[in-house]
């Protein structure tokens, strides 16, 4: 596959990026013994392909590698076609930035549709909304920012240095002021002018521009000694001035050498067209409302007003043009080139032609020069395709097909050219654009289609878009922003991307349990905090386990964790292995919460450090309160763990035999009569508990149930006579 990267696209399976040419190469190690396959396809993270060639040893290293790792290797490719203006890093910026965009946009249209006018305002100010949200994903998209203003101008600098443009903010653009904003549909022509401005550099592939035409002359500014003796010079001010650069055109004139202060005497009527031309072009009528700063030009808002200018600025040009003055022009070159601008601005489709270099130029050119008033879709979409035959390009364009698309009214070219040239996040954004103002656009993206499944388009988009950010492990939080606005299968693959992601770290389950609680995902939520105490049991990180499982309410399991604890325990509570186990023990939960047999293991823990408190020496003199007092609790720990339920007959001996010391206590009997009785009457359950075959026998010696009898039957004899 590496090797067939020449072939065109319309033969390749995969469309293949051939600009690429450093490619991932790593060094692979491997064992597999020959005979083995030559090649292995995976796809990488990403837009990737990962294709693993393994070598065939060589006849002289045969020997060598027998039996030990050959090599081989992993070229990494990139498929389809990837911006390169923008890299990993920006666009994982773009894609944090435009989510909570995108989510504010949802949730307002959720709010338009819950209050039930849904199809009355949607269309009135919904686009107010969704002009908010462009203009916010255009900043992020980035901003064309100027270089320092100097002090002192240079009258030789002609194009102003400025970070370089995107091709996604310049598409980004477009689609703003087409679909969404309906302050610009009176001056939609003057909006292109200034696109062009901002964008024509991208525009220049194999082909001239002006962008480039005037950055060539502005290298050679410097070199040329009389500058109106360039014929590159006059060129230049003609592509200027046809695309609408009236502040480049006016400079450019100011450049004249009739302007030097020993020619103006003798170049006199020479100077005086120069600065006769450049007073046209300062005052040529616009029709928009504002200029943009530094730009030239009369503003006008209504059509009558600019109609007025627009012929008297005329007249003043055909006045110019047929005035005597040109036969009083001594030089040869600036009567020609000044001639030459007199026709554009007359609109001469000839010298238009001569003057730009891409179709779309010539397009801005007739807005400007031929047909200021074109309105409509339709009639630029007309004026574009004449352009295209009078101004062919060799090689397409990705912005100038986008175009072609929006001015087509075309929805479907328009999500094809962004997802083919800009990817899923152009797609998925975009598509609130698109659906702004246009009622038929909007049926299209929403309506359910049977072939995808019943879903829409956009949904299907959105869905992709998901897809691609759950596949990176530092925009998967992303993902639900997009699955939670899917209708139809959205929940069900936020279900799964929550299910497949780590539970190692307590910061990504409580990521999780956020994003449910967000989209009230409740169930999702408890299965959660289920694998969470799982997988964290199951890891040795016992308490963890338990208090997610706690969390959960899971007391199914719960009660099989108290099952294992009580092997882990041990036979008997009085080994020394418990000790362990208290910590754990501690972590259980709250007194009165119906924890099953984990209730048990927090109720002797109580006991247990009672017991631990009391000397081994029953001959405990009566003033030591603190021995006596502890010798009571553990009393009261006993009574309640014999009359509870969640404690296991087959503990009931061992906590017998742990009880002891305080069935033997010396002084007086700690149990009255109906604890003692209560204690006989379990030992009886036992008893006959043992004929039953489900009976777990404690394993004791037969001494000491008979010493647990004595000692009861005593203290029953001891505290009778006490009452």
């Amino acid at each position: 596959m590496p090797g067939r990267a020449s072939e065109s696209a319309t033969t390749a399976l995969v469309p293949f990026v051939p600009e690429v040419k450093e490619q991932l190469v790593y060094r692979l190690s491997h064992g597999v013994q020959t005979p083995a396959s030559s090649l292995s396809i995976s796809w990488s993270r990403g837009n990737s392909l990962r294709v693993a060639i393994f070598r065939q040893p060589s006849l002289e290293s045969s020997e060598e590698m027998a039996g030990n790792s050959g090599e081989g290797d992993v070229v990494e490719l990139r498929m389809g076609v990837e911006d390169g203006e923008i890299d990993e890093v920006r666009k994982r910026r773009i894609a944090y930035g435009s989510a909570p965009a995108f989510a504010l946009l949802q949730s307002r249209r959720n709010l338009v549709m819950a209050s039930n006018s849904f199809g009355s305002s949607l269309h009135s100010d919904w686009w107010q909304h969704v002009l908010e949200y462009s203009r916010h994903i255009r900043d992020l998209l980035g901003n064309l920012k100027s270089s320092p203003v100097s002090v002192i101008e240079d009258p030789k600098a002609l194009l102003k240095s400025s970070e370089k443009p995107t091709s996604s903010k310049a598409a980004w653009e477009l689609m703003e002021f087409f679909y969404v904003d309906k302050l610009s549909l009176s001056w939609l022509p003057e909006r292109l002018v200034d696109w062009l401005a901002d964008y024509d550099s991208l525009l220049s592939g194999t082909d001239m521009t002006v962008h480039s035409k005037l950055a060539s002359l502005q290298k050679k500014l410097v070199e040329l000694q009389f500058i109106e003796d360039s014929k590159e010079y006059w060129e230049a001010i003609a592509s200027a001035l046809a695309v609408g650069w009236l502040d480049i055109v006016v400079k450019l004139l100011r450049l004249h050498g009739s302007y030097q202060l020993d020619q103006i005497d003798n170049r006199e009527i020479e100077n005086g067209l120069v600065e006769a031309i450049a007073v046209l072009v300062s005052t040529m009528p616009r029709m928009r409302p504002e200029l943009r700063a530094g730009g030239l030009g009369q503003c006008f808002d209504t059509k009558p007003d600019f109609v007025k200018a627009w012929e008297k600025w005329r007249g003043q040009v055909a006045k110019l043009d047929c005035s005597a003055f040109w036969v009083k022009c001594d030089h040869r070159q600036t009567m020609d080139g000044l001639k030459n601008l007199l026709q554009i601005m007359l609109g001469n489709l000839d010298d238009l032609c001569a003057a730009t270099y891409q179709w779309m130029e010539l397009l801005t050119s007739h807005f400007l020069f031929i047909r200021p008033f074109t309105m409509g879709l339709e009639a630029m979409h007309s004026l574009a395709q004449k352009c295209i035959l009078l101004k062919p390009t060799s090689d397409g364009n990705r912005l100038m097909d986008l175009l072609l698309g929006i001015l087509g009214d075309n929805t479907e070219v328009v999500l094809a050219e962004c997802s083919r040239t800009f990817g899923p996040w152009m797609v998925v954004h975009a598509i609130e654009l698109l659906t702004a103002k246009s009622h038929q656009a909007e049926v299209v993206l929403h309506e359910q289609r049977y072939n995808l499944g019943g879903i829409s388009i956009e949904e299907l988009h959105r869905l992709v878009y998901a897809q691609v950010l759950s596949s990176h492990a530092l925009t998967w939080q992303l993902a639900p922003i997009y699955l939670a606005a899917c209708p139809k299968q959205g929940l069900g693959l936020l279900e799964l991307l929550l299910y497949k992601q780590p539970m190692r770290h307590n910061r990504q389950i409580l990521k999780n349990i956020e994003i449910c609680r967000l989209y009230e995902l409740g169930q999702i939520e408890s299965s959660i905090m289920k694998i969470a105490g799982m997988h964290h049991w199951k890891h040795g990180r016992k308490g963890a386990g338990i208090y997610w499982l706690q969390r959960a309410g899971d007391e199914a399991r719960l009660n099989e964790i108290a099952q294992q604890l009580f092997g882990l325990v041990g036979k008997s509570f009085s080994d020394e292995s418990f000790r362990q186990w208290e910590r754990l023990i501690e972590l259980l939960g709250v007194e009165g919460e119906n924890l099953g047999g984990l209730e048990f293991l927090h109720k002797y823990r109580d006991f247990k450090k009672s017991l631990q408190m009391i000397p081994d020496d029953v001959s405990i003199e009566p003033s030591n309160e603190k021995a006596v007092n502890a010798a009571v609790q553990a009393v009261d720990a006993l009574i309640l763990l014999m009359k509870s339920p969640s404690t296991p007959q087959r503990f009931w001996l061992p906590l017998l035999q742990d009880s002891m010391k305080l069935l033997n206590w010396r002084h007086r009997p700690l149990l009255n009569v109906s604890q003692t009785n209560l204690l006989l009457n379990k030992l009886q359950e036992l008893s006959l508990a043992r004929l039953r075959p489900d009976y777990c026998d404690s394993d004791l010696p037969h001494q000491v149930l008979s010493s647990i009898r004595l000692a009861l039957a005593m203290n029953l004899g001891r505290a009778m006579i006490q009452e």
